[in-house]
């Protein structure tokens, strides 16, 4: 199992920010907890689950765990999690 997060810099609210997805929703949510990203911050009903997260938020991933990710571990992560939801 594995966290990734890319590095897309969208721009918001004076923010740069990016996206958080794992290989399970457990896993993604738990690792959320544990560096601390707002729950809020997770898109149930977006194109994919997955947590915006700042570049700040991104660095904790990475010191904690997390994989910088390529456009393909994305991709994968992302079609696992939208299975995952929608048969739950």
């Amino acid at each position: 199992m594995a966290v990734y997060v890319d590095f897309v810099k969208i721009e918001f609210r004076g923010y740069q920010w990016c996206h958080m997805l794992a290989d399970s929703l457990q896993e993604l949510h738990e690792f959320a907890t544990l560096i601390e990203v707002d729950p809020r911050l997770f898109h149930r009903n977006a194109s994919y689950p997955h947590y915006d997260i700042t570049v700040q938020m991104r660095e904790a991933a990475l010191a904690n765990g997390a994989i910088k990710a390529t456009r393909k571990q994305i991709i994968d992560a992302a079609k696992k999690l939208k299975l995952e939801l929608n048969q739950a």
